[in-house]
């Protein structure tokens, strides 16, 4: 008996250890995050292609504090899992609503933001509220908190088209084209685009009534370690006033969103 706990014993202290997914990054000395570059101003491409916006400096805030060089991996949004999933990458930082049917596949963090949602039109359309979009053709980008509403809107007043799209260009395009009458964005966005001048003919109109959009970084769902680094992060970025600052730098009208949620996050 004593040989075969000692024997125990050895094989427990010999069992091999294994490293998380925060250490293989700070190993590595890079830091892969997955970006949406066609998201203005949360992500998107300055006049010399280099990547830019509040997303991709979320991302170098982030490797900074892990002691890395950060990788931008530009991303659409459809591909934002997969690419996670498939090694590609090694957290998302774009702009991803944190539903419990994604939460599912992936572990997310607290809310780094939280959006409000703007309805954008051609201005063709005579749509001049949120409910104008009844029985008109609208669209956005495939997988997104706004394509989800909008789809179920049309399923609820039982008439209309949903068109999705791949890119958020590719709606705000066919939109100013009059392939669409009407689309639902984040505010930033809606107002980003009409402002850029590379859509005439669009105009936002109202707010759609969505509860706000909370969004959360992302990674594999078994790398807790990972995971409560990532919410330590967003909460230092929020108590030493940086959040505040990108919101200043990238959105620039208006208080940044309260992350908190009555009698949930304090």
């Amino acid at each position: 008996m004593k040989k075969l706990t000692l024997t125990l014993g050895l094989l427990a202290f010999a069992a091999p250890s294994y490293a998380d997914k925060l250490d293989d990054i700070i190993a590595s000395g890079t830091l892969r995050c997955a970006v949406v570059l066609d998201f203005p101003p949360m992500g998107m491409r300055d006049e010399s292609n280099n990547p830019i916006g509040f997303d991709v400096d979320y991302c170098n805030d982030l490797a900074a504090a892990l002691g890395v060089n950060a990788e931008i991996v530009e991303t659409p949004f459809p591909e934002r899992i997969p690419a996670l999933m498939s090694g590609r990458v090694d957290v998302g930082v774009a702009s991803t609503s944190d539903t419990l049917e994604r939460a599912k596949t992936v572990g997310m963090s607290i809310p780094y933001y939280a959006f409000e949602n703007a309805v954008t039109v051609n201005d063709n359309s005579g749509i001049t509220d949120w409910e104008g979009m009844r029985g008109k053709t609208v669209g956005a980008t495939a997988g997104t908190y706004e394509a989800i509403w909008l789809e179920g809107q049309i399923n609820e007043w039982g008439e209309g088209t949903f068109r999705p799209y791949q890119t958020q260009a590719d709606v705000f395009l066919a939109l100013s084209q009059g392939q669409l009458d009407a689309t639902v964005s984040t505010v930033e966005v809606a107002n980003a685009n009409v402002a850029s001048g590379n859509f005439p003919g669009i105009s936002v109109v109202d707010k759609a009534p969505m509860v706000p959009d909370y969004v959360a970084l992302f990674t594999l769902r078994e790398e807790y370690g990972l995971i409560n680094y990532l919410n330590l992060f967003v909460n230092q970025q929020v108590r030493t006033g940086r959040y505040a600052e990108l919101y200043e730098k990238w959105i620039g009208e208006g208080e940044p969103a309260d992350l908190t949620i009555p009698g949930i996050y304090r």
